[in-house]
C-alpha cells in the first residue's frame, strides 16, 4: 500500500513538471522577445536618424550644386556685356588715360553702351570709369552724374594690381540706398598701362529671390560669399551681416572658402547652433554658394519617428505582458467556452438580434441593438416587455409615433414573416425583420441600410445625370425627347439647341483638365440660367450640351433664346485665379418642321452647330436642308482621302529656305499637295484636319517623310530638308524607329534632315513628348519647333528642349515694316534665339522690304513667294543647279 501512495505521488509531481515547463518557456521566451523588442527598437531609432542627417546633406548637396551651375551660367552671361565692351574699348588701341577718357566720353560711347546692355535688367547698367575713378560714360543715362569710386576698395585693387582682371565685392549704396554687388573689370592699354574700370552691379535681393525658390525649408540659409569670406547675399536675410568677412575660425570653417566643394556639419559662426553645411565654388568667379541647415530641424522628422517606434514599442511589450498573463489567467481560469462563443457570435454580428418569447418578453438582445439606438443596457435586458423596450426607445429619442399603437400593429403581424424599412429620427434608415417562432414568439432583426439604399440611389442618379455638371445626361436627355416626340400628335412642338464649347481643347491642353472641369461647371451654370423652369439642360459629353424647349413661341423666341446665351457668355469667367473668356456655338432644330423623330432631330441639331462653327464660331444657326449636302461632302471627302495614298493622288512640293546673308537656298521645307480627280487640288487647310481627326495622318505623314527624304537624297551639297510632323504621329511612340529607319533607306545624312513640331506636341507638358524628342535628337536629326509665338506658352519649351531653330509665325511678318508692327517682336524672338545658339525662319516673306527689315534684325532664314512659292521636284532641281552654277 505505501509503495503505491509513493509512485502515485512521483507520478502527480512528474505531470505537475510537465504541465509547468510550457509556462516556464512561454514566460522566459516572453522576456526574451521584449528584450529583443527594445534592442531591435533601438538599432532602427539609431539607424534612421542617421539616415535623416544622410538625407539632410543630399539635400543640401542638391541645392548648392544647382545654385553653382544656374550663378556659373548667369554670371558667366552678366560678363558677357562688360567683355564686349572692354574690348571694344580696347580694340581701338588706345595708349594713355587722357586718350581713354577722350575717346569713352561721348555721346557715340553712350549710344554703344546702351545698345550692347539693351535687354539687360540690373540696377547701375554698364558704367565707364576713368584712371582717377571718375565715371565718364554709362549705358543708362546722358550726360553722366558725378560719381566718383576712387575710394572703393575694388577700384584700389584693380587699379594698383595689372594682374587683378576682375573684382567682385559688395558696397553700400552711395545715396542712402540699399547695398549693391559689383562686377568689376580691368580696362588696360597697349602695353598693359591702367586705364578704368567698367563695372555692372546687383542687388543682393535679386540673387535671395532665387535662393527662396529653392524651398529648403525652416532654419535653413542660403548664402552667396566672396571667397575672401565677404558675405554677399543671404536668405533669411541680416542686412547687418552683408559685407562682414567670415573667413575665420576652425579648419573646418576655413575650408569652405578653400576647397572646391565641401559638405560637413560644424557649428554656426552666425548663431552657434550645429548644423549641415554644404558650399561650392563657382568657377567663373571667385564667389562661393553655401547652404545650412540647423541639425535640430533636420532631426525634427527623426524625432516624431523616434516617439512613434518608441511608442510601438512600449506598446508592443505591454501587449505581450497582457498576452502572458492572459494567458496565464486562461490556463489558472476555466470559463464558459460555449456561452463566450454565443455571446461573441451575437455581439458580432452587424444587425441588431432581438428574441422574444410567447408573452413578450426579450429573451435575447446583442450588443449592436443597444449600440444602433443609444439605450441602456439595464434596460434593454432579457426580461423586459416588448413595449417597454419600445418605450425606452421613445425616452431617449429614437422612436417617433404612438407607442401603443406601433406595438400593437407588430404584434398583430408576430404571426407572419414581415420586413419594413423605418427612419430614424437622425435620418438613419433601418430595414426591421421580424420572423416568428415554432414556439411562439418572433425573432426580429434591426439593420442598417442607409449606405446600400443611398448607394443605390446614387447609381441610379449617376446613370441619369453627369457626375461633372449634375446635368442630365445623353440617356435621360433621350427617354425626355422620346416623351417629347410623343406629344407631338396633340400639337406640342419643341427645339433642340446644341450648344458646344469653342476651342474648349485648348483651354484644357494649356490650363489643365482640373481648369477644364471647371470651366465645364460654369458653362452648366450659364446655360441653366439662360432656361426656363419647364426645359431640359443635359451634357452630352465632352463640351456639348443640349436645351431641350418648348417651341411654341416660334423663330423669333428661339433666336432671343439663342442670343441671350451667347451674350451670357460673354463675360469671362473666374476658374481658380484664372480670366477665361468661353464662346460657345449653337445648332437648333426644331420638331416637328425639321424632324419628327428623335435620330433626324439631334442629327440636324449637330449639323446647325457645326455651320455655326464653320461660319465663324460664337453664333447659332437654324438648321437648313443644305447643311446635310454639307456633310454628305465632308463625308465624301474623307472617303477619298483613305484611297487618296494607294491611288498616289499625293505630291509632295518643295519650299526653298533662303539664307539671309548669303542670298542662297539652304534648305527646302516639304509641303503636302492632294490633286484629287474630280475636285483638282484640295488644300491642305481642308484635308489635313480631316486626316487628324481619322488618323489618316500618320500612314500619310510616313509617305512624306520618305518621299522627301529620298528627294533629298538626289540634291546636290548639303541643302537640308524639313518635314512637319503632326502631333498624332507622337502618340504612336515610334517616330524615333521609323525615322531612323527611313534615313537607312534613303541613304540621307541625319544632320540633313529637319522635323518641325508644333506647340501642340508639347503644350500639355507631356514627358513622353519630350523624351522622343530626344531620341530623334540622338539620332542626329534637327528640331525646328514650328508656328512660334501663336500659342499658349512656347517661351518655356526653350528651356525645356534645345530645338535647333525657332520659325516665326508668317503672322508677324506681315506688318513687320508698319510703324506700330511686330518689328520689335521679332527681334526679340531674333536675340533670344541668337542668346540660346538657334537660328530663325521667317514664314511668309512676300516683299523686298520685309527682307531687309529681317536681314537687318539678324533673322538666319526666310521662306515665302518673294523667292519662290512650293514647288514641285523637278523644277526645284532646276532651281538648285541654277543656283550651283551662278555660285561655279
Amino acid at each position: 500500500m505505501g509503495t503505491s501512495l509513493r509512485w502515485q505521488a512521483r507520478l502527480r509531481a512528474t505531470l505537475r513538471r510537465w504541465r509547468g515547463a510550457p509556462l516556464t518557456a512561454l514566460i522566459v521566451g516572453g522576456f526574451i522577445l521584449m528584450a529583443a523588442t527594445a534592442i531591435g527598437t533601438a538599432l532602427t531609432v539609431e539607424r534612421f536618424r542617421q539616415t535623416a542627417i544622410d538625407a539632410g546633406r543630399d539635400s543640401l548637396e542638391s541645392a548648392v550644386r544647382l545654385l553653382a551651375r544656374h550663378f556659373d551660367r548667369e554670371f558667366e552671361d552678366f560678363s558677357v556685356l562688360q567683355k564686349s565692351i572692354i574690348a571694344e574699348m580696347e580694340g581701338r588701341g588706345i595708349e594713355s588715360p587722357d586718350v581713354f577718357r577722350g575717346e569713352m566720353a561721348t555721346l557715340e560711347t553712350h549710344e554703344m553702351l546702351r545698345t550692347k546692355a539693351n535687354g539687360w535688367s540690373d540696377i547701375a547698367g554698364a558704367n565707364v570709369f576713368d584712371a582717377d575713378g571718375v565715371l565718364i560714360n554709362s549705358s543708362k543715362r546722358w550726360p553722366v552724374a558725378d560719381v566718383k569710386i576712387a575710394d572703393r576698395n575694388y577700384f584700389v585693387r584693380l587699379k594698383n594690381d595689372p594682374a587683378s582682371v576682375e573684382q567682385v565685392e559688395i558696397v553700400p549704396g552711395r545715396f542712402g540706398s540699399g547695398p549693391a554687388i559689383v562686377f568689376a573689370r580691368r580696362v588696360s592699354g597697349l602695353y598693359g598701362e591702367f586705364l578704368g574700370v567698367v563695372t555692372r552691379a546687383i542687388t543682393p535681393e535679386q540673387l535671395e529671390s532665387f535662393f527662396e525658390s529653392t524651398g529648403l525649408g525652416e532654419e535653413s540659409s542660403i548664402a552667396l560669399h566672396h571667397q575672401d569670406g565677404q558675405l554677399i547675399a543671404r536668405i533669411p536675410r541680416v542686412d547687418a551681416m552683408l559685407g562682414r568677412n567670415f573667413r575665420k575660425g576652425t579648419p573646418e570653417q576655413l575650408a569652405v572658402f578653400e576647397r572646391p566643394f565641401v559638405s560637413t556639419q560644424l557649428a554656426s559662426p552666425i548663431d552657434g547652433r550645429e548644423r549641415l553645411v554644404a558650399s561650392r565654388k563657382l568657377t567663373s568667379e571667385p564667389l562661393v554658394v553655401i547652404a545650412t541647415k540647423s541639425l535640430d530641424a533636420t532631426l525634427a522628422t527623426w524625432r516624431a519617428q523616434t516617439k512613434f517606434f518608441v511608442a510601438i514599442a512600449v506598446l508592443s511589450i505591454a501587449l505581450l505582458v497582457l498576452t502572458l498573463f492572459l494567458i496565464f489567467r486562461q490556463m489558472t481560469r476555466r470559463l464558459s467556452v460555449e456561452k463566450q462563443r454565443l455571446d461573441t457570435a451575437l455581439n458580432t454580428m452587424t444587425q441588431g438580434l432581438l428574441m422574444f418569447d410567447q408573452d413578450e418578453r426579450l429573451i435575447v438582445c446583442n450588443r449592436r441593438y443597444i449600440d444602433m439606438y443609444g439605450l441602456s443596457p439595464q434596460v434593454v435586458k432579457p426580461g423586459a416587455y416588448f413595449r417597454d423596450v419600445v418605450q425606452h426607445r421613445q425616452d431617449t429619442g429614437s422612436f417617433e409615433g404612438d407607442v401603443q399603437s406601433y406595438c400593437d400593429r407588430v404584434l398583430s403581424k408576430t404571426a407572419t414573416r414581415q420586413s419594413s424599412i423605418v427612419e430614424t429620427p437622425n435620418g438613419r434608415l433601418i430595414e426591421i425583420r421580424n420572423q416568428p417562432s415554432i414556439t411562439g414568439g418572433w425573432l426580429a432583426t434591426h439593420e442598417d441600410v442607409t449606405e446600400r439604399i443611398r448607394a443605390d440611389e446614387r447609381i441610379a442618379h449617376m446613370a441619369h445625370y453627369d457626375s461633372l455638371t449634375d446635368l442630365p445626361n445623353r440617356v435621360l436627355m433621350r427617354g425626355h425627347l422620346d416623351h417629347r416626340v410623343a406629344e407631338l400628335a396633340t400639337g406640342r412642338p419643341f427645339a433642340v439647341l446644341y450648344v458646344d464649347v469653342d476651342e474648349f481643347k485648348g483651354i484644357n491642353d494649356s490650363l489643365g483638365h482640373e481648369i477644364g472641369d471647371e470651366v465645364l461647371r460654369q458653362v452648366a451654370a450659364r446655360l441653366r440660367g439662360c432656361a426656363s423652369v419647364d426645359d431640359l439642360v443635359a451634357r452630352l459629353g465632352g463640351d456639348e450640351f443640349a436645351i431641350v424647349t418648348a417651341a411654341t413661341c416660334g423663330h423669333d423666341e428661339l433666336a432671343d433664346l439663342a442670343e441671350k446665351i451667347l451674350k451670357e457668355f460673354c463675360a469671362p469667367a473666374n476658374c481658380k485665379g484664372h480670366e477665361i473668356r468661353t464662346d460657345v456655338s449653337i445648332g437648333i432644330a426644331v420638331a416637328p418642321d425639321h424632324a419628327s423623330n428623335v435620330e433626324d432631330l439631334l442629327k440636324r441639331a449637330d449639323m446647325a452647330m457645326y455651320a455655326a462653327k464653320s461660319e465663324g464660331r460664337g453664333t447659332y444657326r437654324f438648321y437648313a436642308p443644305e447643311y446635310d449636302a454639307k456633310a454628305k461632302q465632308r463625308r465624301q471627302l474623307e472617303l477619298d482621302l483613305r484611297q487618296a495614298l494607294a491611288r498616289g493622288e499625293f505630291e509632295v512640293h518643295y519650299q526653298p529656305l533662303v539664307d539671309l546673308g548669303t542670298n542662297t537656298v539652304t534648305g527646302c521645307e516639304a509641303l503636302l499637295r492632294w490633286h484629287h480627280p474630280d475636285r483638282g487640288m484640295v488644300s491642305p487647310a481642308e484635308f489635313i484636319p480631316i486626316a487628324e481627326e481619322t488618323g489618316l495622318i500618320s500612314e500619310i505623314g510616313e509617305w512624306v517623310l520618305k518621299t522627301a527624304c529620298h528627294e533629298a537624297g538626289t540634291w546636290p551639297g548639303q541643302i537640308r530638308i524639313a518635314v512637319n510632323v503632326s502631333p498624332v504621329q507622337f502618340r504612336t511612340k515610334t517616330l524615333a524607329l521609323k525615322v531612323a529607319a527611313v534615313l537607312a533607306e534613303s541613304g540621307l545624312a541625319a544632320g540633313r534632315l529637319e522635323l518641325e513640331v508644333t506647340e501642340t506636341v508639347l503644350i500639355r507638358d507631356d514627358e513622353e513628348a519630350l523624351t522622343i524628342l530626344q531620341q530623334l535628337r540622338d539620332l542626329g536629326v534637327r528640331i525646328a519647333l514650328d508656328d512660334f509665338g501663336t500659342g499658349y506658352s512656347s517661351l518655356s519649351y526653350l528651356h525645356r528642349f534645345p530645338f535647333d531653330k525657332i520659325k516665326i509665325d508668317r503672322s508677324f511678318i506681315n506688318d513687320i515694316g508698319e510703324p506700330e508692327g511686330s518689328s520689335p517682336i521679332v527681334q526679340a524672338v531674333v536675340m533670344m534665339a541668337t542668346a540660346r545658339h538657334m537660328a530663325t525662319t521667317a514664314e511668309g516673306v512676300e516683299t523686298e522690304g520685309q527682307r531687309k527689315i529681317l536681314q537687318a534684325l539678324g533673322c538666319s532664314q526666310m521662306q515665302g513667294y518673294l523667292f519662290s512659292p512650293a514647288i514641285p521636284g523637278p523644277r526645284l532641281k532646276q532651281l538648285l543647279s541654277a543656283q550651283q552654277i551662278v555660285a561655279a
